[in-house]
């Protein structure tokens, strides 16, 4: 099993994307890279922490590589706009790639600059090691599972084309 954890805007749909793959063992929706220990929603929300609403996301290598992974999460991102995806906006909505395992950096490189070499704006997406990462509270877990009419930056249409 390998770790990878992405900030995507709201993360509420990224997991939701991100569950439906073949090869995506868990998710767990939580706060990364921010400068306080323990935030609460509030405190990210009201972009007091630093922390990135980020999707830690475990996968079996030997069903779906990283690339492949990489690569269904930048379809749903807009890879160019800083600060905001959708209607949410703010640094707790930046998009990231947050990984522990430098070897992944390389592939994590390799699919960005193809992702850059399609854009005619600069790519913003924060490249980093996970410095810290806080699982988020338990009502935000599987969210829209739970709630099938809650706020998506992420279409409909994305939601149902994996498993």
């Amino acid at each position: 099993m390998k770790t990878i954890y992405l900030a995507g805007g709201c993360f509420w749909g990224v997991q939701k994307y991100m569950d439906q793959f073949d090869g995506i063992i868990s998710t767990e929706v939580g706060y990364a890279n921010g400068n306080t220990a323990s935030p609460t929603y509030e405190d990210v929300k009201a972009q007091k922490s630093g922390h990135a609403e980020t999707v830690k996301v475990d996968y079996d290598e030997s069903v779906i590589s990283l690339e492949d992974v990489l690569k269904k999460y930048y379809i749903v991102i807009d890879p160019t706009s800083l600060n905001k995806q959708g209607g949410d906006v703010g640094i707790s909505y930046r998009t990231g790639i947050y990984y522990t395992d430098p070897a992944d950096l390389e592939v994590i490189n390799k699919v960005t600059d193809e992702v850059r070499a399609r854009n005619k704006k600069p790519v913003v997406v924060e490249i980093e090691e996970l410095k810290n990462y806080y699982p988020a509270e338990d009502y935000h877990q599987k969210y829209l599972d739970k709630n099938p009419g809650g706020y998506c930056h992420i279409g409909a249409c994305f939601f149902g084309a994996g498993k």
